[in-house]
């Protein structure tokens, strides 16, 4: 299966030309932190429906906000739905605070962020990660959930166990999507 992740950052995306372009499933950007909404994430959300697209919703995890208030943020704005893809975890370090705090403090939010979403969406959240990310923290060793993995053109062949969604582009081209689109591969 293929598809793409979204944002604001991709602007008014005409949803019905994707899935005659191999648009098999596609994330949406929901939350970042504890306040902030991606304002395009209710189009985007009812668009992909609309079009027959599976859809699942991600949030951007920062270093600067407690697990417990981007888990909040995030079930606030993500409806309850039983066809919904996993939820996603974003976690990466460029364009996040610049305070880095410990990994044992990191682990110990991000571990209550997901089991939040997961009582909330009674689905395991999958972690989306850079090398570098999870280099510093050890996410994929120390929290056993399913891999999204950006490396771009080649395979990555990093992480503690391997991709289950694998982010190869993000600089695909579209019919119904305003300039650049990141494109994914998910295993079966």
């Amino acid at each position: 299966m293929q598809g793409i992740d979204v944002s604001h950052y991709q602007g008014r995306i005409d949803w019905p030309l994707l899935p005659g372009q191999g648009v098999d499933f596609a994330y949406i950007k929901a939350t970042e932190g504890g306040d902030y909404r991606d304002d395009r994430f209710a189009a985007n959300w009812q668009g992909a429906g609309q079009a027959g697209i599976a859809r699942g919703a991600y949030h951007f995890f920062t270093l600067c906000r407690s697990g417990a208030d981007q888990a909040a943020n995030f079930i606030a704005t993500v409806p309850l739905d039983a066809a919904m893809l996993s939820p996603v975890v974003d976690l990466e370090a460029g364009g996040n605070c610049a305070g880095r705090p410990s990994r044992a403090a990191f682990l110990a939010e991000v571990t209550t962020f997901i089991q939040r979403v997961e009582a909330r969406f009674g689905k395991p959240v999958t972690l989306y990660l850079t090398r570098e990310f999870d280099t510093d923290y050890a996410v994929s060793a120390n929290i056993p959930r399913r891999l999204w993995l950006r490396r771009l053109i080649l395979e990555p062949g990093w992480g503690a166990r391997p991709w289950s969604i694998w982010q190869a582009s993000s600089f695909r081209r579209l019919r119904g999507v305003p300039g650049r689109v990141d494109w994914n591969v998910a295993r079966p």
